[in-house]
């Protein structure tokens, strides 16, 4: 076997591991709201990751570091791996419902629709997926008769994903060397808050958990119950969006909820190490920072345009209505989480507001948040960067040749040549994230009925999928997004959370290695 091989398996395996331990703690949910039903199928599920990463990891346990090409391929089969294992519990639980498996001595789990969906393992996987990633866009049709074991499972996938699978891995590893490095850079970080990689990642975390209790507890305070409150306050901080009840964020139909979840949204769209500054009281970063600073720009022009949007058009009748649902679904979409308080339950369903704004909100999916946070999309500091290179470029008519002119972005003086390259790297991305949401409007529009849906609910909830948003139209559910259409956003979901080129570059590994790709 290639050395590269082994790398490869070992750390993957390190991941499953670490995957494995989150399956077996999420079994004290089980026991904790007396499901005993769902621990067997919850240790079950735990134990074939660890039994596989367990021989991964000590059969090439001295193998040699990972390089940035072996980064990228542990990081795409990592997480696709993850998502793999991680639909166990729906599979198994789903299972022992419909099939009667659980002994009369631990109780028997409710039948019902919502669970029997996930007795199709591409649902199963759908919904691993879309937790793992942060998406939100989901295959249950009712979330509250769901058992409490897959609401924290589907909560617990989200909360850990929003900051990577990788991250978490070398957090409890804690392994020191360039190894860690490589593998962190691989997961669309760059940004380091200390020069050590395991006390970044370990900075992270006591960030994202402290965060994450003041949420829980605004929540409360809010008016929310206190478990809908803790699920809540995960998903939102991790942008993903996953909800316990059946209606997300619009079955409290709440203005105080609604306010009380923005500035949640919007901590977990900005970058870690700008959250680590300021919490040491640098407070300057909120406004020196050109991706914070933009950010701030951004959800406040974009609320202001779907504002005016939906108000103008008659969707909602009076300014304050369309204030509170304009600024909440466009911090929702820029920021990623994907909860919804637009449905047709309690007002006007996000699928039926007018074409522009349902139009403004993709463009919020699409462009995203910071990088370095939980946010998907292609990012504000590439939308920057590639505006400010446009600029650099049409101003470069008005200089003499011989002048030497620098790009300035966020406070970095970039030559020529870095200034080339990072334009490029921007330009790639964002071409290469077109590329795919188009292949996937494709895809939609062929395996979807003809008729049902408009084109800009298409390409809504194709960028939703592949912004790792989660917001709806309505075209995703077990029953009305076909089997083509799951598979398609299967891959969206992937390679939007990778940034696309780790898995690009694992295909064509692959690809070369079983001989279809020269």
């Amino acid at each position: 076997m290639k050395e590269a091989t082994k790398t490869i398996a070992r750390d993957v395996g390190r991941i499953l591991q670490a995957l494995a331990g989150l399956m077996f703690a999420s079994a004290l949910v089980s026991l904790a709201w007396g499901e005993y039903y769902a621990v067997p199928a919850m240790v079950a599920a735990g134990l074939l990751p660890f039994a596989l990463g367990r021989t991964l990891a000590n059969a090439f346990r001295e193998a040699a570091d990972p390089g940035k090409l072996h980064g990228m391929i542990i990081a795409a089969l990592g997480w696709f791996s993850v998502a793999v294992f991680g639909s166990l519990p729906f599979l198994f639980i789903a299972w022992t419902a419909e099939l009667a498996l659980a002994p009369a001595v631990l109780g028997a789990p409710a039948r019902t629709g919502t669970l029997a969906a996930f007795t199709s393992p591409l649902n199963a996987l759908f919904e691993s997926m879309s937790g793992f990633t942060g998406t939100g866009l989901t295959m249950v049709d009712d979330e509250a008769v769901l058992p409490r074991t897959l609401q924290w499972w589907r909560t617990f996938s989200e909360w850990v994903g929003g900051v990577g699978v990788i991250v978490l891995t070398t957090a409890i590893l804690a392994r020191p060397g360039s190894g860690s490095l490589t593998l962190y850079e691989s997961e669309a970080r760059s940004d380091r808050i200390h020069p050590s990689i395991v006390s970044t990642v370990q900075t992270i975390w006591w960030i994202f958990i402290l965060f994450t209790f003041v949420a829980i507890l605004l929540l409360w305070l809010a008016g929310m119950p206190i478990w809908d409150a803790i699920n809540h306050a995960m998903t939102g901080l991790s942008t993903g969006g996953f909800s316990v009840t059946d209606e997300s964020i619009a079955t409290y139909d709440s203005a105080v909820i609604d306010f009380t979840l923005v500035p949640v949204m919007l901590a977990g769209s900005i970058a870690f190490p700008v959250h680590y500054l300021i919490l040491r009281g640098d407070l300057r970063n909120l406004y020196r920072d050109l991706q914070t600073r933009w950010v701030f720009i951004y959800m406040s022009a974009g609320s202001l345009l779907l504002w005016a949007l939906v108000y103008t058009s008659g969707t909602y009748d009076s300014p304050f209505e369309a204030f509170r649902y304009g600024l909440f679904q466009f911090v929702s979409a820029a920021t990623c989480t994907g909860f919804q308080t637009a449905v047709d339950a309690t007002n006007v369903a996000l699928g039926r507001w007018p074409a522009q704004a349902q139009l403004t909100v993709t463009f919020a999916m699409v462009i995203g948040a910071a990088a370095g946070s939980t946010v998907g999309g292609i990012k504000l500091i590439r939308a920057l960067t590639l505006m400010r290179g446009i600029q650099h470029r049409i101003s470069d008519v008005f200089y003499p040749k011989t002048a030497v002119r620098r790009l300035k972005i966020n406070g970095r003086r970039l030559s020529e040549e870095e200034a080339a390259r990072e334009i490029e790297e921007a330009a790639i991305i964002a071409v290469l994230w077109f590329v795919f949401l188009v292949v996937g409007v494709f895809v939609l529009l062929a395996a979807l009925p003809a008729g049902e849906y408009s084109l800009e609910n298409v390409f809504f909830e194709v960028a939703s999928a592949q912004g790792n948003v989660g917001l709806s139209a309505g075209i995703t559910g077990p029953e009305t997004l076909p089997t083509a259409g799951k598979v398609m956003f299967l891959f969206n979901m992937w390679i939007g959370r990778l940034e696309i080129i780790p898995v690009l570059v694992t295909l064509r590994s692959l690809f070369r290695r079983g001989g279809v790709y020269r």
